[in-house]
């Protein structure tokens, strides 16, 4: 079944004075190389220890509250809004019959919107990390020293929306930088403290513990890794600075779930090794260039998919499909693959795999450990650039056309119709590459096997049981035949900007609602 966030209502933690909703959908694409600009390189001070565990009871964490707090800033940002008019206003015969009765409410109207949040100061020279949402679209971007004596004009070197991750510069030098730690070497239990300027009240600290890693999932970012914590984060802690018990950045606070729109114990930040790459790329190119493979994942991986594959368990990555003239192509990679290893590194989930993927610089010659047909076998391939055009895609639910359904028995509440019976308009709005064939699904009634499943109207079915469908009478006809417990389903599924991709679902044959 798909999974679901749950009632929580999710929002940034502030870039305006206010909440802001959250919904941004994975990507994935190809992009040319970038030149490089002529940004100085950022000096960082780095201590990658891991940090010391011994147990003891703390009277007061001020001595390194006094080394970081000068490292943190707060962010004025102002966003100028040009509002049009009602046209109709300023339409002859309504000026005729009202005349000037409505004054200036027929002429366009501009007013500024002014955000609020933190930031980081990581080298001496200036650089400063904060979060994507605290600055984006801004027209001027200010920054105060966390003392409030100085305030200086701040420039955007470039931002990554994918990873909710800006880099701000300010001219000057002996900045108070803040020494980076290794996020990789966080662990649950941790203590952290978050500071920030929460409601504009002043630089404020709170204590917590790290209470989850690799958190992701959510549609809060495209490529989610969150460190999890109950230190408090408040709208204006958005790009303020998370650190361990010594002092040391391990990342940069993003977001929160929360029913009321203020702090409720579960907090996000982006780990520092994340803002930390996508920094160094922002500084030396100007964007972010990621490594491309060329597959498509399957979300999730069930005990069911995984005994219809044969495979020892569910960590890893299950291959859907792969994308024509693509590096993974080149190498070999086919459908059905299970990828347990990219370039030494344990592959748990399509999560992970992407996140390692996206961290690689394209270029780089990599390995690929994978499961086929129950033997282990590497790959080598040299990964691509990831493209540009895709790189807003998100998903969407599909309308159902209005004739030619036939029921599938097996399949039980299940509607299908020939793709060459799609009027024009739902072909386009279902944006199904010509490439696809199979029967596309007219509708799915919600007490069937095939919705727990997570079967949707306007998915395509291209295989059941692996065999392959072409017509929504051949998939009638290999769901009758369908025997077993599970009914394997291969599905392609679209999303806006030509941003779908296959999936497999597992159907439960065994008993019928």
């Amino acid at each position: 079944m798909n999974r679901t966030i749950g009632p929580l209502l999710q929002l940034r933690a502030a870039a305006l004075l206010g909440l802001a909703a959250l919904a941004v959908s994975p990507i994935t694409g190809w992009s040319k190389p970038v030149a490089a600009t002529n940004n100085p390189p950022a000096r960082l001070k780095v201590d990658d220890s891991p940090l010391r565990h011994e147990v003891k009871a703390a009277t007061s964490y001020a001595p390194i509250i006094k080394k970081v707090a000068p490292s943190v800033v707060n962010i004025y940002s102002t966003l100028t809004v040009h509002e049009q008019a009602m046209p109709f206003l300023n339409d002859p015969m309504w000026r005729r019959f009202f005349g000037d009765e409505f004054g200036d409410q027929g002429r366009p109207h501009t007013f500024h919107e002014r955000g609020l949040g933190s930031g980081v100061i990581v080298s001496p020279d200036g650089y400063i990390l904060t979060a994507n949402h605290v600055v984006e679209g801004a027209d001027k971007v200010k920054v105060s020293l966390a003392s409030g004596e100085k305030e200086f004009d701040a420039k955007v070197v470039g931002t990554d929306p994918a990873t909710d991750t800006a880099v701000l510069k300010v001219e000057g030098h002996d900045f108070p930088a803040i020494t980076l730690a290794d996020s990789d070497k966080l662990e649950v239990g941790d203590l952290v403290l978050a500071v920030g300027n929460p409601f504009a009240v002043g630089q404020t600290v709170t204590m917590g513990i790290v209470s989850g890693l690799a958190r992701g999932g959510f549609g809060i970012n495209n490529y989610e890794n969150f460190i999890q914590t109950d230190a408090a984060i408040n709208p204006g802690n958005s790009g303020g600075a998370l650190v361990d018990a010594e002092g040391r950045l391990v990342g940069i606070n993003t977001a929160i779930f929360s029913r009321s729109g203020g702090n409720q114990g579960v907090g996000f930040a982006v780990p520092i090794n994340m803002a930390h790459y996508v920094m160094e790329r922002l500084i030396r190119e100007g964007k972010v260039t990621r490594g491309y493979l060329g597959l498509s994942l399957q979300p999730d991986v069930t005990p069911e998919l995984a005994r219809q594959f044969g495979l020892p368990g569910v960590e890893g990555a299950l291959v859907t499909s792969v994308q024509p003239d693509s590096p993974a192509a080149g190498a070999g990679a086919r459908e059905g693959d299970f990828v347990i290893e990219f370039n030494g590194h344990k592959v748990m989930d399509m999560r992970q795999l992407r996140l390692l993927v996206s961290q690689t610089a394209p270029g780089t010659k990599v390995s690929l450990k994978l499961l086929r047909d129950g033997k282990e076998k590497t790959l080598a391939l040299t990964l691509g650039t990831m493209p540009d055009d895709l790189m807003a895609q998100g998903s969407r639910a599909q309308p159902a056309p209005q004739h030619s359904h036939s029921d599938m028995d097996s399949l039980d509440g299940v509607e299908v119709a020939d793709l060459g019976d799609l009027d024009a308009s739902t072909r386009r709005q279902a944006e199904i590459p010509k490439s696809v064939q199979g029967a596309y699904v007219t509708s799915v009634a919600p007490d069937s096997n095939s919705a727990e499943a997570g079967l949707k109207a306007g998915d395509v079915i291209v295989a059941i049981n692996r065999e392959p469908v072409s017509s929504a009478n051949e998939a009638v006809a290999l769901s009758d035949k369908a025997k077993g417990d599970t009914i394997l389903l291969r599905v392609w599924r679209g999303g806006s900007n030509g941003g779908g991709g296959m999936l497999y679902l597992t159907v439960d044959n065994a008993k019928r609602k």
